[in-house]
């Protein structure tokens, strides 16, 4: 089985070490200074409780390099894919999946949801659908990322919380190469549960996406100062609450609470999300993918979305100031 890594940042190459360490033909695509230092040493893995290993793994910048591959693993910012989507053709055959592991509404999310809203395109993701033409929807299989992992030196990725990616198709089906990608991603380690309805479980990220990332990043707060603290709990509750509403209408279904929800956000400790550590590296922020999605989501539903529309405002500013804003 030949997996790429396209994006092979913290959560990248964290799951492409993990497959290449039990003998998975794996390679990665990354860039800089990163790129340089996995090129000349390997990746090495930092895990707790484990020592530190360092795993020899092709890399480059160039696809063209790697050739043909069974698995795509998408794991850059959802606003980065659009204008490199071309660049991946020569890693793609006819059968190539495409594992979408990006954070937010993901551009195919209407793909087989059946319903009046089935084939919608949505802006915020992928404008001009450059995804969705190039692509074909029909090539992805959707995953939900929950580890937590830092690039804290060039070619070292620190693995700070979490080893779960749920699978799914689009069409709910249990299919072969969602079957396979499970066991290999299971013989590494990792959970890989395949779900019948994946977007459940978008959702459920999502609501912690949507409201711990942009007010951690305008207020420097890390996730249990964030939760805990009464006035921003209440803002993080708003939202949850409006995204809920939205959810409901296109028929998701909500496992946990908000509360739970938040208490979860709190659970994980001090940890910085990424749109708070992408400022503070002066990298452009993931706004519109799990913002600017939900209100053009709101839009389609008519469902007002107030608390979100105000957060999502004062975010586009604080990262167009800072020359931050990923659109």
């Amino acid at each position: 089985m030949k997996i790429c890594i396209f994006g092979a940042g913290a959560i990248g190459g964290f799951v492409g070490a993990k497959l290449a360490e039990v003998g998975a033909e794996v390679s990665v695509i990354a860039r800089g200074a990163h790129l340089s230092a996995m090129q000349e040493n390997g990746l090495t893995l930092l895990e707790d409780g484990l020592k530190p290993k360092t795993i020899n793994i092709k890399a480059s910048q160039n696809p063209l390099e790697l050739g043909e591959q069974d698995y795509v693993f998408v794991t850059l910012k959802a606003h980065s894919v659009p204008s490199v989507a071309e660049s991946m053709a020569p890693l793609f055959r006819e059968d190539t999946t495409i594992v979408s592991g990006v954070n937010g509404i993901p551009w195919w999310y209407f793909h087989k949801v059946g319903g009046e809203f089935e084939g919608t395109r949505l802006s915020s993701v992928d404008p001009d659908n450059k995804q969705w033409d190039f692509f074909g929807p029909d090539r992805v299989l959707g995953c939900v990322v929950y580890p937590a992992a830092e690039v804290i030196q060039p070619g070292v990725i620190k693995h700070i919380e979490g080893n779960k990616f749920s699978l799914g198709e689009p069409n709910g089906e249990k299919s072969q190469r969602a079957l396979l990608l499970s066991e290999a991603l299971r013989s590494a380690g990792l959970k890989a549960p395949i779900r019948r309805k994946l977007r459940d479980e978008i959702w459920v990220k999502l609501w912690g996406n949507l409201s711990f990332n942009p007010i951690s990043a305008l207020t420097h707060a890390t996730l249990d100062v964030l939760c805990q603290d009464k006035e921003t709990r209440q803002v993080l509750r708003a939202m949850m609450i409006e995204a809920k509403e939205i959810g409901k209408k296109l028929g998701v279904n909500f496992p946990i609470d908000v509360e739970q929800r938040i208490n979860g956000g709190a659970a994980v400790g001090s940890h910085k999300t990424s749109m708070l550590q992408d400022l503070e590296l002066s990298r452009p922020l993931e706004i519109d993918a799990i913002l600017g999605s939900i209100k053009e989501l709101g839009q389609i539903t008519k469902t007002p979305t107030p608390t979100i529309d105000t957060v999502l405002a004062i975010i586009k500013l604080r990262a167009k100031t800072a020359g931050l804003y990923g659109s």
